[in-house]
């Protein structure tokens, strides 16, 4: 039996089907609700539960710990409703981005590779306005063969042309089918903007961005666009991967960093030996190291699960609020059926 479901900012009352969670409900009906991950590892979704009662699926506990939920916060994407409720997501009505949601037909422009296992696509849109999308937010690409999965834009908004990096993950049936047979020419559905990690423009402290592997896309996006609009604060990023191999775009973000006194970057390696030419270690460790408190920062993270989990507990310990903390989950075939 469905319940009824009321959403403050939407201004709107659903019918929630059995079995189904408040996000799911929510953007089934068109409703542009902030989400991240769906699966209850970002926080991205942390809403208020005014009334009524939701079953709260399993979740990271970075993402709502038991002192939230005591202060009735729950996940939109983990909250299967027992009852009728009220909800509201959290953060003021501005921080919600109102570009339409579309379906685009594109074509590949450009493959590259980027790193031994990720490739830099480049694709145009074929007779259609550009789409409309905040900095360091996703779409949902199908290529030829390969079923729909999500990826961060790397480039900004406004363009006649997309950039994404993907990464070959083992076993993942569409980016294997990407890496290995996609050409230049091949259409590709495009469907979007989603998610909630994107640029807060309106932000005047400093900026920490966490990027790790492809996740480098949407920061990428964001810190571009920063510098792009004029935002003059101290801006962090750091760019964690395994070895040298693995890195990317360090010459772009090098010179962008001499270009702007307000940009640092910083390459950290795990598997990197101790006193060679990139900082070795964890990101999470580099990021310890160099700055002690971070309240009144944005910080926002993309990568792997395990970086990001660790990022959101470094930076809540070292001071940074809750909503100050925007985080891109990209998951493995294994973690979620379609996670990037």
């Amino acid at each position: 039996m469905s319940k009824r479901i009321e959403i403050r900012q939407a201004g709107r009352t659903l019918a929630v089907p059995e079995g189904a969670t408040l996000l799911d409900a929510a953007l089934a009906a068109g409703i542009a609700y902030p989400h991240g991950c769906r699966s209850g590892r970002c926080g991205a979704c942390k809403s208020r539960l005014v009334t009524g009662e939701v079953e709260l699926l399993d979740h990271s506990r970075f993402a709502l710990s038991e002192e939230e939920k005591a202060q009735g916060l729950i996940l939109a994407c983990r909250a299967i409703p027992r009852t009728d409720a009220l909800i509201g997501w959290l953060g003021g009505d501005e921080e919600l981005p109102s570009h339409p949601r579309r379906r685009l037909d594109c074509r590949v422009k450009a493959i590259a590779d980027a790193t031994h296992d990720i490739k830099h696509i480049q694709l145009v849109v074929d007779g259609a306005d550009p789409l409309a999308f905040t900095p360091g937010q996703y779409a949902r690409l199908t290529f030829p063969g390969a079923p729909p999965r999500d990826f961060s834009m790397a480039s900004g908004p406004g363009g006649a042309e997309l950039e994404f990096h993907i990464r070959r993950v083992p076993g993942g049936a569409a980016t294997q089918r990407i890496h290995g047979l996609l050409k230049p020419g091949d259409p590709v559905s495009v469907e979007g903007p989603f998610g909630s990690s994107y640029l807060r423009e309106q932000h005047t402290g400093p900026i920490l961005c966490v990027a790790g592997g492809s996740g480098l896309a949407p920061i990428k996006a964001i810190v571009e666009a920063a510098i792009a609009r004029g935002m003059k604060q101290p801006i962090h990023l750091y760019f964690g991967a395994r070895s040298p191999r693995d890195l990317y775009l360090v010459e772009h973000f090098e010179r962008l960093a001499q270009r702007h006194p307000n940009l640092r970057f910083t390459p950290v390696l795990s598997d990197a030996p101790f006193g060679g030419r990139w900082r070795s270690g964890y990101v999470t460790d580099a990021i310890a190291w160099d700055l002690q408190a971070l309240d009144g920062w944005k910080t926002y993270v993309a990568g792997p699960l395990a970086m990001v989990e660790a990022a959101m507990q470094l930076t809540t310990a070292r001071g940074l609020r809750a909503e100050d903390l925007h985080a891109d989950v990209f998951f493995t075939p294994t973690e979620v059926g379609a996670g990037k």
